[in-house]
């Protein structure tokens, strides 16, 4: 099922119509996402996210279509943190900006598979604004941040898990996912998760293979990852997906994970909170208290997204402004 631009504004309207929060945002300073979200420890997770999500062939297809990707590695870095970051930490205006300039991108990505790779034939069709692959991109992004905030912080408890699953639906919609194709629960959602690690739906053909080595060896991002990193990423995989992308993880990276986990709570623990909370939240902290942005967060925002604030909120798709219910 492909999310049509009617689809899709129909999560807006629901995102634009909700009850008003502090901070005018979608979530508010009260929610478990912004609590998760605003740790700089969720970066210990992007390179689970993005294999996972490359492990779909449709997704892996249309990042190897894109020169862009290796033209400009930080480039795409910082526009998918400033996505993320401006969905859950920014107003709601400024939330579904940068929600329709996602669907405007993804609706652009609309071609055909050289080869076959898993269940998907050679020549088939595919669109990045598909529901099933929207819903497991999604869906990467919130299991990982929860596996990256338990390495180095204190897990949340059942009650916690389920209210950030709730507010991860409400987050769905800034992808145009539709309630009724989501889990109702958290044992739910990770009960698809499970699925899908076992399905053939992820399968890692050559594409997804060469975007993955050319990461994580340094080639496209000019300088590789640490060891401990990497073998933290290959830790955090199935093991058949560790295999498919061909991913070190003997004896000495599952000491070097080990010791990871060990050394890292202890250094994050260390750091004061400027530098243990990502930009985009402190900006919004600020937004909240009426003040401009700091220069520290400008600054640390461009660290984060490339820009010292979160983007601006643009005009609707008739061209007015528009601005969240109250």
């Amino acid at each position: 099922m492909i999310v049509s631009e009617a689809d899709f504004e129909r999560c807006m309207d629901e995102v634009l119509s909700a009850p008003a929060v502090a901070g005018d945002g979608v979530l508010g300073p009260d929610s478990v996402m912004w609590r998760v979200h605003r740790e700089a420890a969720l970066f210990l997770g992007a390179g689970r996210a993005l294999l996972l999500q490359l492990a779909h062939p449709w997704v892996a297809a249309g990042i190897a279509e894109q020169s862009k990707v290796f033209a400009d590695p930080l480039g795409r870095f910082h526009r998918t943190f400033g996505i993320v970051y401006t969905m859950v930490f920014g107003t709601r205006a400024q939330a579904v900006a940068v929600a329709r300039r996602l669907y405007r991108r993804h609706a652009a990505v609309d071609g055909v598979m050289p080869e076959t790779v898993g269940p998907f034939a050679a020549g088939s069709r595919f669109l990045a604004n598909d529901v099933d692959a929207l819903r497991w991109v999604h869906a990467t992004l919130v299991e990982t941040a929860m596996m990256s905030y338990g390495l180095l912080c204190p897990p949340l408890t059942a009650a916690e898990r389920e209210q950030y699953w709730s507010e991860a639906t409400r987050f769905a919609r800034l992808f145009g996912i539709p309630q009724e194709v989501l889990p109702p629960d958290w044992d739910a959602f990770k009960a698809y998760t499970a699925d899908m690690m076992d399905s053939e739906t992820l399968t890692v053909g050559p594409a997804a293979r060469d975007i993955a080595q050319r990461i994580f060896s340094g080639e496209a991002t000019w300088i590789g990852p640490p060891r401990w990193f990497t073998a933290l990423t290959a830790e955090m995989l199935p093991e058949r997906l560790q295999l498919a992308f061909e991913l070190p993880y003997g004896m000495r990276e599952r000491r070097s994970a080990a010791r990871a986990r060990v050394w890292l709570p202890r250094a994050y623990g260390l750091l004061p909170n400027r530098l243990r909370t990502v930009g985009p939240y402190q900006e919004a902290l600020a937004r909240i208290r009426g003040d401009d942005c700091p220069l520290f967060t400008r600054l640390l925002n461009h660290a984060w997204i490339g820009q010292s604030r979160m983007p601006a909120a643009s005009t609707d798709r008739n061209g007015s402004p528009r601005r969240a219910h109250s």
